[in-house]
């Protein structure tokens, strides 16, 4: 009777905190809410927060209110996410740079990503270009492989920083085709487009929406694209994989929550997130920037930065790479 009565008084409270969270899930925003981004504005992951989090504030009826925090490769951002209170009101932007490969890049991070944040969804992937000069001899991936070995570190690569997108993508390319380039970092995109526009670098990875406009015109030769397949508005340019067997290296980029943010809460956020990124005009507003849609549930999310962590931690051992 002792047991039948404390199994009750169990059911009871258990039963008790499953109805605060669905009322608090259902009051859900009351306030404002924030979405850091780690990195500063102008580039996918802010036209990302401020796209989707009007479209959000739609159906949520409270305003989302972008934060850019840029600083140490997004890890400053990412931090201010991770130590939030875990309410729902503070949401972050999280490339796979600050969630799968900063983890394996910098050994004294101040968050651990598997411990202080939990996914709310993907949002999207931003596919990258291989590109060189439009003067540059080479006009494929074979033939910048046979340039390559040739001359082993002659030719150079322009990257956003160690341990960036452009970088990481480098590294495997050089690893799947035993070439031998060499890095030159810069901070930020921007800068290192600048001088492989000039150039003064020979190659880049670089993500689409920046180097289209380019390619169009002529002043760079796209020789391949990062994706499982080719873009529908460079048709003629092969996929690298097409090329190089194994290779894979995307940029995706979604949306993280302290860890403890109520489960409610956070299946409450994702439907909005998945509603608002299925809408034709939200991926017309994104396709212009060179951005592509992309939906999850939060434990696909979850399992998602948890694989490309394990990943990148392989690339990143395989090659000793060092942060500059």
């Amino acid at each position: 009777m002792k047991h039948s009565h404390q199994a009750a008084l169990v059911a009871a409270l258990v039963g008790g905190c499953c109805a605060v969270q669905a009322v608090h899930a259902d009051d859900y925003p009351s306030k404002p809410i924030r979405i850091i981004v780690p990195l500063p504005p102008g580039g996918s992951n802010d036209v990302l927060a401020r796209v989707l989090g009007e479209e959000m504030s739609k159906t949520l009826g409270q305003p989302f209110v972008v934060e850019n925090k840029p600083g140490a490769a997004g890890n400053i951002g990412t931090d201010q996410v991770a130590k939030a209170k875990p309410d729902g009101y503070t949401l972050g932007i999280a490339p796979n740079q600050t969630v799968a490969v900063n983890p394996a890049l910098y050994p004294k991070l101040p968050f651990d990503v598997q411990k202080d944040l939990t996914g709310v969804g993907l949002m999207a992937t931003v596919p990258m270009a291989l590109v060189v000069p439009g003067q540059f001899k080479a006009g494929s991936i074979e033939e910048l492989v046979a340039m390559a070995k040739a001359a082993p570190t002659k030719l150079t690569y322009a990257s956003a920083g160690a341990g960036s997108p452009q970088h990481m993508s480098a590294e495997i390319f050089q690893s799947l085709t035993s070439t031998q380039l060499t890095h030159v970092p810069y901070k930020g995109s921007s800068p290192a487009l600048v001088d492989v526009l000039a150039g003064t670098v020979d190659v880049m990875f670089c993500p689409i929406n920046s180097a289209l406009p380019y390619i169009q015109n002529g002043r760079l030769k796209a020789l391949g694209v990062t994706g499982g397949k080719r873009l529908q508005y460079l048709p003629s340019v092969p996929t690298i994989a097409e090329k190089v067997p194994g290779f894979a290296s995307d940029i995706w980029i979604g949306l993280i929550a302290p860890a403890g943010t109520p489960p409610g809460i956070i299946q409450k956020l994702n439907g909005e997130l998945n509603r608002a990124l299925k809408l034709p005009a939200v991926q017309a507003k994104l396709s212009e920037q060179g951005i592509e849609a992309a939906t999850s549930t939060p434990a696909e999310f979850d399992r998602m930065m948890v694989t490309d962590r394990e990943r990148w931690a392989e690339v990143i051992r395989r090659a000793n790479i060092r942060v500059d």
